[in-house]
């Protein structure tokens, strides 16, 4: 043990490792709070979409040679989350089916344009890197940095302050509707927000992992707690928690992050159920 925490001292005097843990607290604690009113809203797979659909995007942007390519990939997931969340609740596919349509859709499109177009020498490594966030967490820049700080600090602002709209929109539609309340723009906003913590988030656990952060700390939560506001307190803090143990995991047994963070979340989510069947017994 000590051996390990020497070794955690040792590498958290490097300034990548310092930005990793940043980087990932941040996006957890964002996809915490928005993941408790996507489950809610039986939405949670929305992150699993969106993240196919940035990952379309992204091979566009490489094979067009983007310089940053964040300029392209934002506003296509934005576009997405919008359809999603608002536009397709009032067509003909509705919620699910529009998630897999588009999900589905938007990967093997990706995959296809990067095979057929890509002029680099390594494409199946590429790919892996962005599916499973292998290294990408640990290689960012400080423009990343800032970037991930200044959109985190504008989520907490916006949860913190439109709260109890939030859990209207969360809990009952119908009844902020008939206040007169603009439930499509909180739904909206929901959706540019969650949007952005995909493209983020795709740095962290990449592109197939990244539903995992906004699933499994709202239902660990949930299995301990019944009011919305102590799980979202709950859920923030077991996201985070399990982040950090996950990053540092990774970096001492040399694991894939995003794989060792998802592995972390699931085995909080095991002990959480374990420990309400004990107390319920």
């Amino acid at each position: 043990m000590l051996e390990m925490i020497q070794k955690i001292q040792i590498y958290m005097e490097y300034p990548f490792v310092k930005n990793a843990l940043i980087v990932g607290v941040l996006i957890a604690l964002c996809s915490s709070l928005l993941g408790v009113t996507l489950v809610l809203k039986r939405f949670s797979f929305i992150g699993d979409g969106l993240s196919h659909v940035a990952f379309g995007a992204l091979a566009i942007a490489t094979v067009l040679k983007v310089a940053n390519q964040t300029i392209l990939i934002m506003p296509i997931t934005i576009v997405a989350a919008i359809f999603l969340l608002k536009g397709g609740q009032n067509v003909k596919i509705k919620g699910d089916a529009a998630i897999a349509m588009l999900s589905v859709s938007a990967m093997a499109f990706g995959y296809f344009i990067l095979n057929v177009f890509s002029a680099g020498a390594n494409i199946a490594g590429d790919v892996c890197t962005t599916l499973f966030g292998s290294t990408s967490i640990l290689s960012l820049l400080p423009s990343d940095v800032i970037i991930c700080i200044v959109t985190s600090v504008v989520v907490v602002i916006f949860f913190m302050v439109f709260y109890n709209r939030i859990f209207a929109v969360t809990f009952d539609e119908n009844f902020m509707k008939a206040t007169g309340s603009n439930t499509e723009l909180y739904n909206c906003v929901i959706a540019v927000i969650t949007a952005v913590i995909i493209v983020l988030a795709m740095n962290l656990v990449g592109s197939l992992l990244i539903s995992a952060l906004l699933i499994f700390p709202a239902l660990s939560a949930m299995r301990l707690f019944k009011s919305f506001k102590a799980v979202t307190i709950a859920s923030a803090i077991i996201s985070v928690l399990g982040t950090i143990v996950g990053i540092f995991t990774s970096i001492l047994f040399n694991t894939p992050v995003g794989s060792t963070i998802v592995m972390v979340y699931l085995g909080i989510f095991v002990v959480c159920s374990i420990l309400v069947a004990v107390l319920h017994k």
